[in-house]
């Protein structure tokens, strides 16, 4: 596995070491040791968590805050995502800052977010499966999130927004200007 570090500090894009033959591949797809020491951080994952999707289904931005921030490894087991993370960490010299990379079953790369980043995905493909390792447990009272149109955040989703498949919670999500 190599581990790349983003423009943004402490968010690394995985590439796993595939290996394929005449029967399918094999990849590992998280390693502790390994991944913790191309990170250069310890991370304790706690949680494992998947979703479903249909396509236009538009998940985000989401982020835990105080005790309960989560620092999450995402990647895609079936389908295609755009996957999204903000830096929202108020000292970083890139806060208010995106990085936008596709995931999917045949890339098989993986995404590390870190705590105090807000995440969400687009997804690309029909019957899309998500999965991500979180370093803490969900709390419901610690939910926070940016509007995924933000206007000063200014990310190309690449859709139109009469496409999109929002929760009501999503489309409720304050401006950046206002988390």
């Amino acid at each position: 596995m190599t581990c790349i570090e983003t423009p943004l500090k402490g968010c690394f894009v995985i590439t796993p070491t595939v290996i394929e033959d005449s029967r399918g591949y094999f990849f590992e797809s998280y390693n502790k040791q390994k991944f913790e020491s191309q990170i250069g951080a310890t991370v304790n994952f706690v949680q494992d968590n998947q979703s479903k999707s249909s396509k236009g289904v538009l998940r985000g931005l989401h982020l835990q805050t105080g005790k309960f921030a989560q620092a999450k490894l995402v990647r895609v087991l079936q389908g295609k995502v755009l996957d999204v993370c903000v830096d929202l960490r108020k000292d970083s010299k890139t806060y208010g800052q995106h990085f936008a990379i596709e995931l999917d079953a045949i890339n098989k790369k993986q995404l590390f977010v870190p705590r105090g980043f807000a995440h969400g995905f687009l997804v690309l493909e029909n019957e899309t499966i998500f999965s991500y390792k979180c370093d803490n447990v969900y709390n419901k009272a610690s939910e926070g999130g940016v509007n995924y149109n933000d206007k000063t955040l200014n990310i190309n989703w690449g859709i139109s927004e009469k496409n999109l498949i929002l929760s009501e919670k999503d489309k409720e999500l304050p401006a950046f200007a206002d988390f």
